[in-house]
C-alpha cells in the first residue's frame, strides 16, 4: 500500500466525493480514482460502493481510512523530529471557529501569539451544523467547535481536545416579567415569541426540548445564528433567546439580562478538533496551549 492511495482513501471518508478529494489534492478525478483502484487491488474486502452518483466507503474502507491516520502520524512525528534537528521553524497555525467562541477567544489568541516564541496564526470563522465540524480539520489545523450536551459523539477521525462545558441561559429584557427570576421553568417559557437559531444548529436540539418540557410547541418568528444581531432582536422586541453563559457579550445591550435555566444540564461543550497528526506539530500544540488557557479565564 502507498501513502497516496491510503490518503486518497482517507480523504474520501472525510470529503465524501472523488470531485473533493480531487479539488483538496490538486490533481484530477480520475488520478484519485486510480488510486483507490490500485488500494482496491491489494483488499480482499470491498472498499467502496456506489451510493447514488457518489462513490461512499464500506465498513471495511472505513476500518481502512482509520488506520490511514495512524500512518499520517507516524510521518508527521518524522517530519518533526526532522524540524526539531533543523532548528523547528515555528510558521503559522490556521484557527477557525465558530462565530461566539471567535469572539471571546480570536483577540485575545492573536494578543498571546505575538510573543516571539509562539507561531503566528490565521484565524477564519465558520457557522455551520454541529455535524459539519469535523470536516473542517481537512482545511484547518484546529477548529474550535460546540456540541449539544448528550447529543452524539466526534467521530473518531478527529481528535478532540476538550476546553469547556457552557450552560445554557435566557435573554430577556430588564423589564420582561422573568427577568426577576432567579431561574427560569421551561413552563415560564410557554407563551413567549423566540429568536432562535436556523435548523440543524446545535442549540435548535435545547430550544425542542425546552419546548417540550414546557409542554407546548416553540413561537419563533425570528431565525438568527449571530448571538450580537440576536440580542439587538430581543432587547427591541421583547421577545426571549436561548444565549451561551459565558462567550454572550451583551456589553453593547443594557438593557439585557440572562438568567438561568432550572432544568439542570441544559449546555454545550465546546472542544477543539483537530486531525491526529496536526497534533504532533510542535506549532499546533503552543496554540491549543494558548486556547485552553483562554478558555479557562471565560468560566471565571
Amino acid at each position: 500500500m502507498e501513502l497516496g492511495q491510503l490518503r486518497a482513501l482517507r480523504e474520501l471518508g472525510d470529503r465524501g466525493s472523488i470531485a473533493a478529494v480531487a479539488a483538496a489534492l490538486h490533481v484530477t478525478p480520475s488520478s484519485v480514482s486510480q488510486q483507490i483502484s490500485a488500494l482496491q487491488r491489494q483488499s480482499p474486502a470491498p472498499l467502496t460502493f456506489r451510493d447514488g452518483r457518489r462513490t461512499a466507503l464500506t465498513d471495511a474502507g472505513r476500518a481502512l481510512a482509520l488506520a490511514a491516520i495512524d500512518v499520517e502520524v507516524a510521518l508527521e512525528r518524522a517530519a518533526q523530529a526532522v524540524a526539531r534537528f533543523q532548528g523547528d521553524h515555528l510558521g503559522t497555525v490556521s484557527v477557525t471557529a465558530f462565530h461566539s467562541v471567535g469572539l471571546a477567544v480570536f483577540g485575545p489568541l492573536i494578543a498571546a501569539c505575538r510573543r516571539p516564541e509562539l507561531p503566528g496564526v490565521l484565524l477564519s470563522d465558520f457557522d455551520v451544523a454541529q455535524e459539519d465540524f469535523p470536516l473542517l480539520t481537512t482545511d484547518h489545523d484546529l477548529v474550535l467547535a460546540h456540541r449539544l450536551a448528550g447529543s452524539s459523539a466526534w467521530p473518531r477521525s478527529v481528535r478532540v481536545e476538550p476546553l469547556l462545558y457552557e450552560p445554557l441561559d435566557i435573554a430577556v429584557r430588564r423589564d420582561h416579567g422573568l427577568a426577576s427570576k432567579a431561574a427560569i421553568e421551561p413552563a415560564d417559557l410557554r407563551d413567549e415569541d423566540w429568536v432562535a437559531v436556523h435548523d440543524g444548529f446545535p442549540l435548535t436540539q435545547a430550544l425542542a426540548l425546552i419546548a417540550g418540557i414546557g409542554g407546548n410547541e416553540a413561537r419563533i418568528p425570528h431565525r438568527i445564528n449571530e448571538f450580537s444581531v440576536a440580542a439587538s432582536v430581543v432587547e427591541a422586541s421583547g421577545c426571549v433567546a436561548l444565549m451561551p453563559r459565558y462567550t454572550t457579550d451583551l456589553r453593547d445591550h443594557p438593557e439585557l439580562v440572562l438568567r438561568p435555566l432550572a432544568y439542570p444540564g441544559l449546555g454545550r461543550h465546546i472542544d477543539c478538533l483537530a486531525r491526529p497528526e496536526t497534533l504532533e506539530r510542535a506549532n499546533a500544540q503552543a496554540v491549543l496551549a494558548q486556547v485552553r488557557a483562554i478558555a479557562a479565564t471565560l468560566t471565571g
